[in-house]
């Protein structure tokens, strides 16, 4: 896991905000202030989760600029000692509690709050002091190896087991390092699983199953392992004489007609709130709120994963401190991010967002038919975050274009979570990347929520399907085809799977503007193709992960309902978030309507993935269908390196000019 080590903050006084500012460091600390002089914060009490307590619709339309508002802070405690936990709200403003609540989470449908960092290491030294463990490494004659293995700690999913239901669980896998720098997912120690209760600090059981030999390869990745770096690659580098095109004021960030105020906060990581195009509202909220990963290997040291990243480990609170020319290049404005550590105490994540510009090939092009080529390159804003979650990493991108279409992308890298096996023993749910190293089949599915206020909150939602047309005398020449237009008035609706054959799409229109023909002004979620959930509907992991069991939900807009696997999907029996949310079937039509939209990659490890996994993407696009009366980058000007005129540092074509586009 990624552990941030605390950073001194200071404790300024906190001057008036914007409502949907993220938390500051000062923030944070007298939040925590406020519980321990609440007598909240004893000795035992740790913090899985701290958040802002986002201002409700109401509050926000009362707010004028300049005037005070109630900052609050939502905290999850728990009590180490006897696995109780509490949520709280602190007004940070009044410096006092609003209101505390138990947590039922020692009955069904149970769930646990987030894993705290601590945890990692106290399960290691739980699984090897266990003499159960000690045994197995000597059965297996890896008992020399007992003091440089890593003892992987892992959310143990749902599996109903007595001994564990409303427990706080762990589980632990065995991985070998032959020194200390040697990377352990290289060496699995197939079969060896330690289950651990975190509140007890003691080993619920052990299972020790086979024999199967350690893989000896090393899945080293550094330079000094793999050898001195290419030389024929020539260098690039991105500038912008003049500065960058976007202004940034705080939170609020503007750029080319787009408005914005950026946040961060520790488990959704990066969060978007008021984005809109030319002065007009698109979006209320934004972000990548949940995510799961589920295994598809029936192994006894398998088949139980289904990882949450956000809602188990914490997407933000894991997030990376981005480095320029590394993770982000050309002309960067970085922001810093604040959550709280274990203690509650405020860590400062240096450069957590990134945001810059980047060409995007071309806006828009043609040449006429008396030869005049008219040109105009296409460029992006990029606000993007990096979270690293044991050994995956995901990078989370919100593209901006100039006509006013947004794209989010995923991209997922990092070391591929392996097993071992018989060299060259095909198995049916894993593949074999290096010699007794196999991967096993697994999905990264992200749910993104969208907020949306196409002109306004009062929306409606109409699926967009092409339609082929029979041939006859509607269609005489059999050339013909159509679309049709569904309306989903309800939640119950709007649980729709994406289908491509049809080119299908989802309409979100505004109820109550019109655009220069008539037609409400609009936007469309524009889907990739994406498997859904393949684990079977009767799983543990289906319950829990319904988000994923459909490409989109839509939902009324409700305040804090904010997660799509529910606040606590750790260790939970499943049906929370959007299952619950939507058992209502209440109206969506003219609504203020929230999208839910899963998307994600089916992952079938190939030897290339090893021992880094090259990047791959998945993501999805929101543009707008009429929500214009023309196209919004008619303006755009030439590039500055048009016909032939010389970029910084050279021409744009060698050996000489070349015409504008080429």
């Amino acid at each position: 896991m990624s552990h941030h080590a605390p950073q001194p903050v200071a404790l300024e006084k906190i001057a008036v905000p914007h409502p949907l500012d993220p938390l500051t460091g000062a923030e944070i600390a007298a939040a925590r202030a406020v519980l321990e002089r609440s007598g909240l914060m004893g000795d035992n009490v740790r913090v899985p989760l701290l958040l802002p307590d986002e201002p409700t619709r109401e509050e926000l339309g009362a707010w004028s600029p300049g005037a005070p508002i109630d900052r609050r802070v939502d905290a999850t405690l728990l009590d180490v000692s006897t696995g109780g936990a509490t949520e709280v709200i602190v007004s940070v403003t009044r410096g006092e509690v609003v209101s505390a609540a138990v947590v039922p989470n020692d009955r069904p449908p149970y769930g646990q709050p987030q894993y705290l960092f601590e945890e990692y290491e106290r399960a290691e030294a739980i699984a090897k002091a266990s003499p159960e463990w000690q045994a197995a490494m000597e059965r297996r004659g890896l008992g020399a190896h007992r003091e440089l293995a890593f003892c992987s700690p892992l959310a143990p999913g749902y599996t109903g087991r007595a001994d564990e239901v409303g427990r706080r669980v762990i589980r632990s896998l065995t991985f070998l390092r032959d020194d200390e720098h040697d990377s352990p997912w290289a060496h699995p120690v197939e079969g060896l699983i330690v289950h651990i209760d975190l509140t007890a600090n003691s080993v619920i059981r052990v299972e020790d199953h086979g024999d199967v030999p350690v893989p000896a390869g090393h899945g080293n990745y550094y330079p000094e392992v793999q050898g001195e770096a290419r030389t024929s690659l020539t260098p690039i580098e991105i500038t912008q004489p003049q500065g960058p095109s976007f202004d940034v004021s705080g939170s609020l960030v503007e750029w080319e007609g787009w408005s914005m105020r950026v946040g961060f906060n520790a488990r959704e990581g990066l969060v978007l709130h008021e984005v809109s195009f030319q002065g007009r509202s698109v979006l209320r909220r934004a972000s990548v709120p949940e995510m799961v990963v589920p295994y598809g290997d029936t192994a006894p040291g398998r088949f139980w994963i289904s990882y949450f990243d956000a809602g188990e480990y914490l997407l933000g609170k894991n997030a990376n401190h981005l480095e320029l020319g590394c993770d982000c290049l050309g002309v960067i404005r970085y922001l810093d991010g604040y959550v709280a550590d274990d203690h509650g105490h405020p860590v400062r994540i240096p450069h957590v967002v990134c945001m810059h510009e980047e060409d995007d090939g071309i806006l828009w092009k043609h040449t006429d038919l008396q030869g005049r080529s008219d040109v105009r390159r296409a460029r992006r804003f990029v606000i993007s975050y990096f979270s690293t979650i044991g050994n995956y990493d995901y990078g989370f991108y919100w593209n901006f274009g100039l006509d006013g279409s947004i794209e989010v992308v995923a991209k997922a890298t990092g070391i591929v979570f392996a097993g071992a096996g018989e060299p060259g023993v095909r198995q049916p749910h894993a593949t074999e990347l290096a010699p007794g190293v196999f991967a096993p089949v697994h999905q990264h599915l992200f749910c993104a929520r969208l907020d949306v206020a196409i002109d306004g909150d009062d929306n409606r939602l109409v699926e967009v399907d092409a339609l082929r047309v029979p041939m006859g005398p509607d269609n005489p020449f059999g050339n013909a085809f159509s679309w049709t237009d569904t309306p989903l008035r309800t939640e119950s609706e709007a649980q729709r799977e994406a289908d491509s054959a049809v080119a299908r799409v989802w309409e979100v229109q505004s109820a109550s503007r019109t655009n220069h023909v008539g037609r409400p002004t609009a936007y469309h979620l524009v889907p990739e193709p994406t498997a859904l959930l393949m684990a079977d509907p009767a799983s543990s992991v289906a319950a829990r992960a319904a988000f994923a069991t459909k490409h989109l939900w839509a939902t009324a807009h409700e305040d804090g309902q904010l997660w799509p696997a529910g606040r606590y999907p750790n260790a939970h029996q499943g049906g929370a978030g959007l299952p619950e949310y939507t058992s209502g079937d209440r109206s969506i039509d003219g609504a203020d309507i929230v999208l839910w939209h899963t998307f994600g990659l089916t992952h079938f490890p190939r030897p290339e993935d090893w021992p880094i996994m090259p990047v791959d993407t998945a993501g999805f696009r929101f543009r707008p269908y009429g929500f214009l009366d023309q196209n919004p980058a008619m303006d755009v000007p030439e590039s500055s390196q048009a016909h032939g005129a010389p970029a910084a540092g050279g021409g744009c074509c060698e050996g000489g000019a070349c015409s504008c586009g080429h």
